[in-house]
């Protein structure tokens, strides 16, 4: 699964994990991201989203409906 959020964008940050020595190692921060199905009143239908748990409770907040639009705004398909 590729680690990026639908609605919120979010993707993986790159740095360094530093060891007890101090060598740097790179690494991967991902985003705490989850696949969740939504049930889409206006298309009657539903629709399995990607997405950080930061948007899920953004979804949580706007409603569905509204983060659909955002989503297809960015250029996402749905």
């Amino acid at each position: 699964m590729s680690a990026h959020c639908q609605l919120s964008g979010a993707r993986p940050g790159f740095g360094h994990a530093i060891s007890h020595s101090h060598r740097r190692t790179s690494r991967r921060f991902d985003p705490n991201v989850q696949r969740k199905r939504y049930w889409l009143p206006s298309e009657g239908r539903s629709v399995r989203l990607t997405l950080s748990t930061k948007a899920i409770k953004t979804i949580d907040r706007i409603g569905i409906e509204a983060a659909v639009t955002r989503i297809r705004a960015r250029g996402g398909k749905v």
